[in-house]
């Protein structure tokens, strides 16, 4: 019997270990892992540098108040400063933390200027953003929030590619658009650059902040640093996690100057947000995943694992309906059931996840061999030959 919550449908499979792209159950069975924690373990498992990372500071210091100066954090957020747009960072603990943070620091600073009823996100309907309750209701989704009414106020929707839905649904109290640059949950849908281009265009017309949520498709995963990137836009506020961390728990908000003159003393907070022991892997994170050679390996790698399934694409036509993404952020959508090609895939020993609109979501660690991506597409492959 588990004492464990039914909130997770587990699959009935555990791991004893994990090493690079790979896993292992207590028996020795090897796994090839491209869930990674969703995206989470962007340099695999147990990545040397990062258990040295983490065993050094252990020695020294795990954990230590907000209420005083934590210098690894100060580090870690001078290097995001410096390769991003942002001026300033709050650390949390989780991509939903992030998020809600985001929301504060957007509606906060609307009030620190006299505008207290500009306070409405904006969102695209059935997006995702979290799990916590506000952040339920900034995805729109009917699923998400059964159950857990009241509603939470303050949010707005528009159709994901529909410009009208978006322009109607701006008003008078709206104060920021919020979108993933690439929809990860949603169906690893990609929103392009003139799109990105066209939203800091009409935000800065109606005098609105954007916020871009890169908790699943930033730190690289996308082959830039943030997916943004490519499209030279600067947002105002953006959400991170996941890869941040490398496995271990950290969140954290990115802000230009005018949108953080609203964040003073009191107006946020967070017990373990900026702890020692996660800014010394979030430091060490930065120092390999920002490199210009590391990026362009994962330039590199994307270009040849979506040639490859591609070229499975047109071998199995009845199968695969379409291969979306970018950088190691990849969909394979299928025709036939998704849950039984996941299934299918775990017997063929390649663990891979659900996303909506039937998508087989792959997620490889950012430092993946061409070998690895060699043996996940013959499994691909050898699936999409079995299914009929």
């Amino acid at each position: 019997m588990s004492y464990l919550a039914k909130n997770y449908n587990r699959k009935k499979i555990s791991f004893e270990r994990g090493k690079g792209a790979y896993l292992y159950t207590s028996k020795g069975t090897k796994y090839l892992d491209f869930v990674q924690g969703i995206a989470v373990n962007c340099l695999g498992h147990a990545n040397p540098k990062l258990v040295k990372a983490i065993k050094d500071q252990s020695k020294k210091l795990w954990h230590v108040s907000n209420a005083f100066q934590i210098p690894e954090g100060e580090k870690l957020a001078k290097k995001l400063c410096k390769r991003t747009f942002a001026d300033f960072v709050m650390f949390q603990n989780s991509g939903t933390e992030a998020t809600e943070a985001a929301i504060k620091v957007a509606r906060r600073y609307f009030y620190s200027i006299g505008k207290p009823n500009k306070n409405r996100i904006l969102c695209v309907k059935n997006s995702f953003h979290g799990r916590t309750i506000a952040a339920i209701f900034a995805s729109g989704s009917k699923k998400m929030v059964e159950g857990f009414g009241p509603k939470v106020p303050g949010f707005d929707h528009f159709i994901f590619g529909n410009h009208k839905s978006l322009k109607k649904g701006i008003n008078k109290n709206t104060a920021a658009i919020m979108v993933e640059p690439i929809m990860g949950e949603g169906g690893i849908k990609v929103i392009p650059d003139w799109c990105l281009k066209e939203l800091r265009k009409l935000c800065d017309k109606k005098r609105i902040l954007l916020i871009l949520d890169e908790v699943q498709c930033g730190i690289a995963r996308s082959g830039d640093f943030f997916a943004f990137e490519k499209s030279k836009v600067k947002p105002d506020i953006v959400p991170i996690a996941k890869g941040i961390g490398g496995g271990f728990p950290i969140g954290a908000v990115l802000m230009n100057k005018k949108v953080a003159s609203g964040m003073i003393p009191g107006t946020h907070g967070s017990t373990f947000g900026g702890n020692p022991l996660a800014m010394a892997v979030g430091n060490e994170i930065m120092d390999i995943v920002s490199n210009k050679k590391f990026l362009n390996n994962v330039k590199h790698l994307s270009k040849y694992f979506f040639f490859k399934l591609n070229k499975l694409k047109e071998k199995h036509p009845t199968i695969i309906r379409e291969i979306r993404g970018r950088g190691l952020l990849i969909g394979i959508q299928i025709h036939k059931n998704q849950a039984n090609f996941i299934k299918k895939l775990i017997d063929n020993k390649l663990l891979t996840i659900r996303a909506a609109e039937n998508v087989v979501r792959i997620l490889p660690p950012l430092n993946v061999k061409k070998n690895e991506i060699d043996q996940a597409l013959k499994a691909i492959d050898k699936v999409c030959t079995e299914t009929k």
